[in-house]
């Protein structure tokens, strides 16, 4: 799997991106709540990705299947229809059918023939002996049978990292419409609060202007947050392998298993690095089968027929059997440039794999370090709202007496609203990381 280069902090840049440019969401959604759980069961049942894994995955047993023929025989039936007044043959004819008379042996005749006809039914059968090149070839289509099974066991993991991920981004879209409702609460009653006093001749009108901006700016940041669950929704529809238009409620907070071992290093059996080694291995077979085409090849044949010169006759009948011992001893250096290239073949698997390896742990040091920052975020973010909030809470108080000014508690609103939803962020953040470290620790249960 290509490695992902500032990959958590991309996400999260789409999930607020997706919040400012969202659609509207449609009254005929139908609303449905969704677990985790049962999202990521749909997926691994009716993701297309997945199944087309699985399909490349019968493909290659079907093509070790194929490799049957090393030791079962090769039987064909043919039925021949041939006509010549061609001397060599038309005496064969004869002779194949038995019907040689001493007539036939007349010079004029046997010089002069007249048109012969022969109908040949005919059966024949090959059955491999000994092909050592073939039974490496077999050995190696079996090795590739593995790769497609570590390959479709590494697309399941990254389709539970993806959907994770998506139901992630629902519950985020489902934070901000919270932080959103929040404001929109506290923006009205300003709002209220300085109309009412607008009205009094204690403030002027640029105070309820403000106001009325502050309440008109939230509620046009909700509609595109509530528009972003729609959006967010379709997403894990396509994840499930369903149709879009389901607007999805989460069932409850979502957070991600979190492991402490912070100096934990990424598992050798894990899916794609055994379908990268089994695809070595694969390349090792290949080799010695093209170094087992230098050694002899024992092959059996034979057939049975039968021939006459009626079209519906079956006269004479004759077999015909043998063992044939073959040995291509020069085949002008193709054979040794052929295992040289597949060494150099199996050598770039090898060096891809250890970068897939070194990229691997990379990405994990570095995604245990976002983890680290996104708990130091929130930690920072918690106590923020708190302060945020006691702010708001004072500023609401005297502004109800007249010592501050609008603008001053339409702020302090504002930055209360960003904490909470900077907050939803960093969990956002810390759940998605979680659900990465998982993806890239993970290792086969083969």
């Amino acid at each position: 799997m290509s490695s992902k280069t500032y990959f958590i902090s991309m996400a999260i840049a789409g999930s607020i991106i997706a919040c400012v440019f969202g659609g509207r969401v449609s009254a005929q959604d139908s609303v449905k709540t969704l677990s985790l759980t049962d999202a990521i069961s749909a997926t691994l049942n009716n993701n297309h990705a997945i199944q087309l894994a699985k399909l490349d995955e019968n493909i290659a047993a079907s093509n070790y299947k194929t490799t049957e023929a090393v030791f079962l025989p090769q039987v064909g039936v043919s039925y021949t229809a041939m006509g010549t007044n061609d001397p060599l043959n038309a005496f064969g004819f004869k002779l194949q059918q038995r019907s040689i008379a001493a007539n036939d042996f007349n010079p004029q005749l046997l010089n002069h023939p007249n048109g012969t006809a022969d109908f040949n039914a005919k059966l024949e059968v090959q059955q491999p002996i000994l092909n050592m090149d073939m039974l490496y070839m077999r050995k190696g289509a079996q090795k590739q049978t593995e790769v497609y099974q570590y390959k479709t066991q590494r697309t399941k993991e990254y389709m539970i990292f993806e959907v994770q991920k998506a139901y992630l981004q629902l519950q985020l879209a489902y934070d901000a419409v919270s932080v959103l409702n929040e404001a929109a609460n506290t923006a009205q009653s300003v709002y209220g609060f300085t109309d009412n006093h607008y009205k009094q001749g204690l403030i002027q009108k640029s105070d309820l202007l403000n106001a009325q901006v502050q309440v008109t700016t939230v509620q046009s940041n909700l509609e595109k947050a509530q528009s972003n669950i729609r959006n967010a929704s379709d997403n894990l529809s396509v994840l499930m392998g369903q149709k879009a238009g389901v607007t999805y409620k989460i069932d409850a907070q979502q957070e991600i298993a979190g492991n402490a071992d912070t100096a934990q290093k990424i598992a050798p059996g894990r899916a794609d690095f055994m379908a990268m080694q089994k695809a070595i291995e694969a390349s090792d077979l290949m080799i010695k089968s093209s170094r087992m085409s230098y050694l002899p090849k024992l092959n059996a044949f034979g057939n049975f027929q039968y021939n006459d010169n009626s079209l519906t006759g079956f006269g004479a009948n004759a077999y015909f059997v043998g063992a044939q011992l073959s040995w291509d001893v020069f085949k002008g250096n193709k054979t040794k440039n052929t295992i040289a290239t597949q060494k150099l073949e199996r050598d770039k698997l090898s060096e891809q794999l250890a970068q897939q390896k070194d990229q691997g742990q990379l990405e994990l040091n570095k995604a245990y370090r976002d983890q680290s920052d996104a708990q130091f975020e929130i930690r920072q973010d918690k106590a923020a709202i708190e302060h945020a909030a006691e702010a708001l809470r004072i500023l609401q108080n005297r502004y109800q007496q007249g010592l501050v000014n609008t603008t001053d508690i339409l702020m302090a609103q504002t930055q209360l609203s960003q904490q909470k939803f900077a907050l939803a962020q960093a969990q956002f953040s810390l759940n998605l990381t979680r659900a990465y470290i998982q993806l890239l620790t993970s290792s086969t249960t083969k």
